[in-house]
């Protein structure tokens, strides 16, 4: 399996010459080229740095073969399409472009209590990278690569380090990176990764670039 980091929320995972695409959102520059190259996307939650509506919309429209798989409340945005858009949750297995998928958590993290809650679905891909979303909810079992979110309103490096711990995952990835200057991701690297607090190799991938999982 190859992964390639798009900017922001954004990965895409290749597999036997088929894509899938993550959270292609607003924050992501070359989202269109992304989905235009996928058979499949996920979508975590409807936070426009996740979802590019229009993006999205636009390729429905244009590919009735682009299957798209999100929380409903997203669903609801990319209108009426049976046999393209379904509606996923917590515990649902599927499989996406080829790719065993597993759906894991309800809700988005709190940015503060005055700002309602959204539905974020984490995805577990082929029971080996998960991608959280925005969320410190996991799946509950040990992966070989967790996708990390290192900055945002919601995060927090004290529960971002107890996430790890708990998940145990082989190694991490940054992702959700852009409100960190440089000097801000090599920070959180150094929390996070293996001279830190965690133990884990930490890679911060830019983007347009790939490894093998």
């Amino acid at each position: 399996m190859r992964l390639t980091k798009h900017a922001h929320a954004c990965v895409e995972l290749e597999k036997d010459g088929v894509r899938l695409v993550i959270d292609p959102g607003t924050l992501t520059p070359d989202a269109a080229q992304a989905v235009a190259g996928a058979t499949a996307v996920l979508v975590t939650h409807e936070h426009f740095d996740h979802l590019d509506e229009a993006v999205l919309t636009a390729a429905l429209d244009a590919r009735p073969d682009l299957r798209v798989y999100a929380p409903r409340s997203v669903c609801a945005k990319l209108g009426d399409r049976p046999g393209q858009v379904f509606g996923v949750g917590a515990g649902d297995r599927f499989e996406a472009a080829g790719f065993a998928v597993q759906g894991h958590g309800r809700e988005h993290a709190m940015i503060h209590p005055d700002i309602p809650l959204v539905e974020n679905v984490g995805y577990l891909i082929d029971e080996r990278v998960f991608h959280p979303g925005d969320s410190y909810t996991g799946p509950g079992v040990p992966v070989d690569l967790l996708l990390m979110p290192t900055s945002g309103p919601w995060t927090r490096t004290a529960e971002a380090v107890d996430f790890v711990r708990a998940l145990r995952p082989g190694a991490l990835v940054q992702i959700h990176e852009l409100l960190l200057s440089e000097l801000g991701q090599n920070a959180m690297a150094r929390f996070l990764g293996p001279d830190g607090l965690t133990g884990t190799p930490f890679t911060i991938l830019p983007a347009g670039e790939s490894l093998t999982v």
